[in-house]
């Protein structure tokens, strides 16, 4: 799932996703107040956009050129910062962001996790993260017979990576997706919510 994979993948149609900002980003952060974010895998930007219109300060990252061409182009004259960049071999700036999220985020597995402790290593003091994923429960990959639910990170593999004198688990649960898109696979999420002290 390489920088080939995800610009083919969105070239396949015009618009890969809603648009719409993801629910769990909706329900989990409409109450914080505004600073810093690091949106991680913004896709074609709706969650970096819905945060922008918050008074976020955003920053939003893409391995796929084709998907940050799109949110750029979708932006107009929102306050987002586009980045073409893969997590596991980029740095992003340590304790530099109130908010981190990454939802639905295709991190694979890799010796010493370097792309997962980067991402924690991004939040603040006193600042969230948001890590969510597809609950898999039950699902056959047909579409993609190749794919291996245990090569990737999931909320319970970053939370067994926080340190509990560093961390306070929020929220950690698997719940309904809100705002589900019709043509939806997956009806729940597993939603992790720590904070750093």
């Amino acid at each position: 799932m390489d920088q080939q994979f995800w610009d083919d993948l969105y070239r396949e149609k015009d618009q890969l996703w809603s648009g719409a900002p993801n629910g769990v980003l909706v329900t989990e952060v409409a109450d914080l107040p505004p600073g810093q974010a690091l949106d991680l895998g913004c896709g074609e930007g709706a969650d970096a956009l819905w945060l922008a219109s918050r008074g976020w300060l955003v920053t939003a990252v893409d391995i796929s050129e084709v998907a940050l061409a799109r949110a750029a182009a979708a932006a107009g004259e929102a306050k987002v910062s586009w980045v073409h960049a893969d997590l596991a071999s980029s740095a992003v700036p340590a304790g530099a962001f109130d908010l981190v999220v990454a939802l639905y985020f295709s991190a694979q597995r890799e010796p010493g996790d370097h792309a997962i402790r980067n991402m924690l290593a991004a939040v603040a003091p006193g600042g969230t993260l948001l890590y969510a994923h597809h609950d898999l429960t039950g699902h056959e990959h047909e579409h993609n017979p190749d794919f291996n639910r245990h090569d990737f990170y999931f909320p319970e593999d970053v939370a067994a990576l926080l340190d509990a004198d560093e961390w306070t688990i929020v929220t950690h649960e698997t719940r309904a997706r809100v705002n589900m898109p019709s043509e939806a696979m997956h009806v729940n999420d597993i939603v992790l919510k720590a904070s750093r002290r």
